[in-house]
């Protein structure tokens, strides 16, 4: 076997070492996410993000991804957001205690209330570090809706989990995402699907 032939080999077979290693590095974001295609996004110019539903052990979950999707709602410079403390007024205002439940009069109530034409709704599922052998790494499982508040309607929603150790922190001992870099990807990816269209 010539030695061209040799160093052809074993090129490849770096590639292939490479390719394997690059590609388990980092945590993954899985989930889905659904879009009316029938509704003109570009009217939706201001938005109000009501407090998140929390089903975690830990209790600053919801607020934490809450503050999370309004910086990217921000940054997207498609959207103005309405401040929380007004959203926390109105929803006194409007005698809504519980916004898990909303129904379509107390969604356009806002809408007026709010002057906006959206309202975001949202759980966080999970939330913190899980095991994996002898490493823990963070995982993040967030749900996202948005109703418009003329018809009260579900225009937009979407789950993601994003978590787990890659390869290299599996098997070479680097360092995983950390909680916050974790729930900063999973809530950016799933507000660009709002913008996918």
């Amino acid at each position: 076997m010539s030695i061209l032939r040799c160093y052809q080999r074993y090129l490849v077979f770096l590639l292939f070492l490479f390719s394997i290693i690059t590609g388990g590095c980092a945590s993954t974001t899985t989930g889905t996410f659904h879009i009316n295609e029938n509704v003109d996004f570009s009217y939706i110019k201001r938005v109000a993000v009501l407090p998140f539903e929390n089903l975690t052990d830990d209790r600053s979950a919801a607020e934490v991804i809450r503050q999370l999707v309004i910086s990217e709602l921000l940054a997207s410079g498609l959207v103005d957001v309405v401040y929380t403390g007004d959203v926390m007024a109105a929803l006194k205002r409007q005698n809504i205690k519980d916004v898990t439940s909303l129904d379509t009069r107390q969604i356009r109530a806002l809408g007026k209330d709010l002057k906006v034409q959206a309202v975001i709704v949202g759980t966080v599922e999970k939330y913190g570090e899980v095991r994996m052998g002898t490493i823990t790494a963070p995982e993040v499982t967030i749900t996202l809706m948005m109703a418009e508040t003329d018809a009260g309607s579900i225009i937009w929603s979407v789950t993601k989990t994003r978590g787990g150790a890659g390869f290299m922190a599996r098997h070479f001992g680097a360092r995983p995402e950390t909680l916050s870099e974790t729930a900063l990807k999973v809530v950016r990816d799933a507000v660009q699907t709002l913008y996918a269209y």
